[in-house]
């Protein structure tokens, strides 16, 4: 008997129909626990890696094909904002954007890591980019993106997070602390996003560890405590996580964009062509 025949045979008895359900819900439940686990660990994956981890995901559920998680206009939007730009529409790089969407509505501290012109920088202006045009159809489903840019390293970590002067006992505020106040204090409803870019070592970052924590609170040296209200997000742009702590890396989502070298030489001398039209 195939499963439409018994459906209809469980749809005159209200147990067997019962029975069903409860089947259905748990198949379903499964399902999402299945796709929960892949999308949330394949962007950490270097390209290379991918491969093993979907043999070893379809050797633990060789019976179960969960299909790709698909958001429409999400997609819809990330494209025209390629085309807008005059970007190429490489279907990696939209996978990418997509994946930072996903991530960034699970955590607050996102983590891009490439080498230089692997689209680190184009994968978060393309989504804010994204989401600023579909603020202006939808206000009330999509939330508009503020960013402000920061590199940590340009200067030293006093000017970063504030210092004590030692002559005048005077509080000097530091930068980061200053722009994380500005964007904190802000009354809308629209994201805002610090973006670091710059490596990332145990001087600085290591003090913002309980900024990604759960408790997303940034406390400076005068005592001063910075809360970061659900609109407020960090993204950090990496080559490498050779100097980061464990600590640091497990606070973050992380998402790989090892695009081949080559192909983002191409992509880089097309995009200037397509500038110059």
């Amino acid at each position: 008997m195939c499963i439409r025949d018994r459906r209809k045979k469980a749809a005159k008895d209200p147990e067997r129909q019962e029975q069903f359900q409860q089947v259905d819900e748990k198949q379903e439940e499964q399902k999402i626990l299945m796709r929960a686990i892949r999308d949330m660990n394949i962007p950490k994956f270097v390209a290379e890696d991918i491969p093993l981890f979907n043999a070893l995901f379809s050797d633990l559920f060789p019976s179960e094909d969960i299909p790709e998680s698909q958001n429409i206009i999400i997609e819809e939007a990330i494209r025209n904002a390629f085309q807008a730009e005059k970007l190429q529409l490489h279907e990696s790089m939209i996978l990418k954007v997509i994946q930072l969407y996903d991530s960034k509505r699970t955590r607050h501290g996102n983590m891009l890591i490439g080498s230089a012109l692997s689209g680190k920088s184009t994968c978060w202006k393309i989504l804010s980019k994204a989401l600023n045009s579909l603020n202006e159809g939808e206000q009330s489903k999509y939330a508009g993106v503020k960013t402000v840019n920061l590199n940590p390293k340009s200067i030293n970590l006093n000017e970063l997070f504030g210092f004590v002067d030692q002559n005048t006992m005077e509080w000097n505020e530091g930068v980061l602390s200053h722009l994380m106040a500005d964007i904190c204090k802000e009354e809308s409803a629209r994201e805002r996003w610090m973006i670091l870019d710059g490596p990332v070592d145990t001087l600085w970052i290591e003090s913002l560890n309980t900024v990604l924590d759960d408790n997303k609170v940034l406390t400076l040296l005068n005592g001063d405590r910075i809360s970061l209200p659900p609109q407020v997000g960090l993204i950090f742009e990496v080559d490498d996580l050779s100097t980061a702590s464990p600590a640091t890396v497990s606070r973050l989502s992380l998402i790989h964009i090892s695009e081949p070298t080559r192909q983002a030489e191409i992509s880089y001398a097309v995009f200037c062509l397509k500038k110059k039209k």
